[in-house]
């Protein structure tokens, strides 16, 4: 069973940053393909941003499109999660998410991951 904890939310005003991390634990991270989801309170869960096994096969959801970039570390066990120009909108808590797979696929849909972590606020005031 993969591990998956977050780290880096936190407070900002809109149009600042903030880099969010994922380690992942449990299991050989080159075979583990990554998503980052949040979820507003009152809204379901989004999709936000998605990495495959290989650094650069990506994808994103469109309203973080340009402004948000995932990317990862296989000799950490880790990806990262860099946000730019934060809006209000953006406020959420923010999941990881863990699948093993032995493809080059990119996953978007939440019910493709089979671990998630407990998430970390991320609170962007205006």
């Amino acid at each position: 069973q993969v591990g998956v904890v977050e780290s880096g939310g936190g407070l900002v005003q809109a149009g600042g940053s903030l880099k969010l991390s994922c380690v992942a634990s449990g299991g050989t991270f080159s075979m583990l393909a990554m998503g980052w989801f949040r979820q507003a309170p009152g809204m379901d869960r989004e999709f936000v941003a998605a990495i495959g096994r290989y650094e650069g096969d990506t994808d994103y959801g469109d309203l973080v499109k340009g402004r948000f970039f995932i990317s990862r570390n296989n000799a950490e066990n880790t990806i990262h999660l860099q946000m730019n120009e934060l809006k209000p909108e953006d406020t959420a808590i923010y999941y990881c998410a863990a699948r093993w797979t032995v493809s080059m696929n990119v996953y978007t849909a939440a019910l493709e991951y089979g671990s998630w972590g407990r998430g970390t606020q991320v609170a962007v005031s205006s």
